[in-house]
Parts: C-alpha cells; structure tokens; sequence
C-alpha cells in the first residue's frame, strides 16, 4: 500500500458526508440546463440493471438528482448524438462519450485475455463485422440469434461474437430498444476525435481515479478505486499524479483522499429528498454508505424472499442529507403500492411521505398505498401525510 503523506485537511464526519453529498449532486441546485447529460458526466458513470420496479436504476439516477426529468428525455440523453457509450467500468454502465480513450486499458486487457466459457467459430466474429458494416445497427437477434436451446448462458455464435466485439471496442451499443442492446461500429458511433487507443494504461488509470475522487469528494483507498473497479495497486501507483490530496476524516478509521475543488469551499443548498437506486453510486459500496450515513443496507432482489428483511427492491430514502427510512415500492395500475417501509423514528415520516409522493406523480402514479410499516405505530402517520 502506498506511503500516506501528511494529511492536507481534517474533516469531522458530517464534513466528509456534505462533501460526498454535494460531489454526487444531492447538495445544492442541480444543473438543471446541463440535465441528464450533466448528471451523467458529473458521475463518471450510470449503473445499468436489468430489474425495473418504479423504473429501471439509469432512470432513476438522474431523477434522484434533478426531479421528476421525463423518462423518455432519460433514455434520450443516453442513446442519442453519441453523447454516451456502454462498457464495463463498475459494473455495466453508461459512460459519458469522453471518457472513450480512458479505458483503452480495458479494451487492451480484454483483448489479450483468454475467452471464458465462450468457444466462437471459426468466422464468426468477422461475420458479425461485416454484416453491421453493410446493415447498420443491429440486435443480436437481428445478427443471428441470441441464443441456443441451452442454460440462458447459452449464447449464440452471434451473441458471443458482438459481446466479443464490445469488449475489444470494435463495436458500441448505440441504443436500448426493449432492453435489447443495439449494437453498431464504433467507427460510426463514436467521435473521430476520440476514437482512439493512444493513451497508456497508466494515464487511463490516473484519470479514472481523478474522476472517481471528483465524482465522490472524498474517499478511502477502496472507495475511490472500486468505483471503476480498479485495483488497489493501480490507485497507489497514479494516486499523486491524479491530484487528490490525503485527508483524514474523524471516525473512518483509514485513510482517505479528497478532490482538492471539494476542499475549497462548505458545502450548502437544497438537500434533496428522494428515493435511491440500491445501484445508485452514493450508495452502492455497502461499507460506504456504513462510515458515512450510519446505514446499513443489501439488495434484497437476490435473497430468497423468506429470509428478505427489507423487502424485493428497498429503496433507501434521502432527507435532509441523511437516510432516514426505505420502501419497498411496486406498482398496481395507476397506484403506487408501497410494500414495506422502515422508518428511522417518526421525524421521517413527511420526508418519505414527500418522496413516495413525487415518485408517484413521475412514474404517472395517482395514488399510493402503504401496505407494511415496521414501526406499525407510524402506519396512521404515513397513511395521513400521504393523504
């Protein structure tokens, strides 16, 4: 691990919290003429998920930050004028279209890899290239077929082939069209001007790990470099060069670094309340969100539903820059059905109300139904505050 210099600055505990909060857009007035794009590049990265409940996780990102944005201006701002591209960073994500040439390291990486579980014919790959050159965007339906008659890994030779290709950065996801990826040539999708794999690793690494500590404000080794799922290495090794300055921060019990931007002035404005993505990036590291909100929370979706405590999708819920409570949400027609909801005593009960209330209204909600409170005592309360 790297030699940690003197500390540039001491931050209490809420310091580092209004940091973390303001970096990732919930503290202050959001650019709301920047919009969805604007989220997008500030975050580095939109986590994409296949569950939809209110909306699927890269809707309800932007929403969290700016409000009820229309759901088709989202999916706007992601899939056209070649302002986004699909690839592996945190997970799958959607990345801002500047960032293309930082992770030719990546692309380099897969190309020099052995092919798991995916053995590909013999011209296969080369098919697949040529029939998006001479047919334009294509599904991998549309190339030949998703899938074989096996397990849902059984992957089509065309399948495996334009996965291949997206991996290598030959080919990009140009849109989402009932979920399915479209795929096309990254000659045609991405800029000229970025469509390039001239940047060393190291430089790569070194500007994921400047965005990633721009896009949290400040965090330990493990936050800043999981956010690309980089390795600890990597961020010893460019951690100076990348222009964060070590802190230390009361309580957290390791070391830590911050954007020095972050440093320069107190956070204040508007706190947002809302309901958050469990992939939301202010909240996905369960040990994050532990040192800093005192919160501990795990996606239920994948827990057999006996041994669920929170419930299928729990949503934590955001007020006044604290995690006061969550819902377990689902949607029935026109009613927004609140499942379960914890709440974190009764001062929580008009902030969940308020955010259950405007999630019902974007998602074209008109009414809402609280079906389970933890605390059944506050079931009249929420019931009221919603009425």
């Amino acid at each position: 691990m790297t030699t940690v210099p003197r500390p540039a600055a001491e931050l209490s505990a809420d310091d580092a919290r209004r940091i973390a909060l303001r970096a990732q857009g919930f503290l202050g007035a959001p650019d709301r003429r920047a919009g969805v794009r604007g989220v997008l590049r500030g975050l580095g990265q939109v986590q994409l998920d296949t569950i939809s409940v209110l909306a699927r996780s890269h809707e309800l990102i932007p929403y969290a930050r700016l409000g009820a944005v229309g759901r088709t201006t989202v999916e706007d701002a992601y899939w056209t004028g070649s302002h986004a591209f699909e690839y592996w960073s945190h997970a799958a994500c959607v990345l801002p279209v500047e960032e293309w040439p930082h992770f030719a390291f990546r692309r380099r990486a897969y190309r020099n890899r052995p092919h798991w579980g995916h053995e590909l014919s013999a011209g296969a790959y080369d098919k697949v290239i040529d029939q998006l050159r001479t047919e334009g965007p294509r599904t991998a339906t549309e190339l030949g077929g998703a899938k074989n008659k096996g397990e849902w890994w059984d992957w089509s030779d065309a399948k495996i082939a334009v996965e291949r290709a997206l991996m290598y950065g030959e080919v990009v996801v140009v849109e989402r069209r009932g979920w399915k990826r479209v795929y096309d040539l990254a000659e045609r999708a991405i800029p000229q001007t970025l469509l390039h794999d001239e940047l060393d690793d190291t430089e790569c690494v070194r500007r994921l790990v400047r965005q990633a500590g721009e896009a949290l404000g400040v965090g330990t080794r493990a936050d800043i470099a999981d956010y690309h799922r980089l390795k600890g290495e990597q961020f010893d090794a460019v951690v100076e060069a990348a222009g964060l300055v070590p802190v230390t921060v009361a309580g957290w019990g390791k070391p830590a670094w911050a954007d020095p931007a972050a440093l320069a002035s107190e956070p204040r404005g508007r706190h947002r309340t809302t309901l958050l993505s469990p992939f939301d990036s202010l909240i996905w590291e369960r040990a994050r969100t532990e040192r800093i909100f005192g919160f501990t929370h795990r996606l239920e979706a994948y827990v057999p539903k006996q041994k669920r405590i929170h419930g299928y999708f729990a949503m934590p819920v955001l007020a006044g820059g604290r995690l006061v409570g969550r819902v377990d949400p689902a949607r029935e027609g026109g009613t927004l059905v609140a499942r379960q909801v914890t709440l974190d005593g009764p001062k929580a009960v008009p902030a969940v109300a308020r955010a259950l209330r405007e999630a019902a209204e974007w998602v074209g909600c008109d009414a809402v139904r609280v079906e389970r409170v933890d605390a059944p005592g506050l079931a009249k309360d929420l019931v009221a505050a919603l009425a």
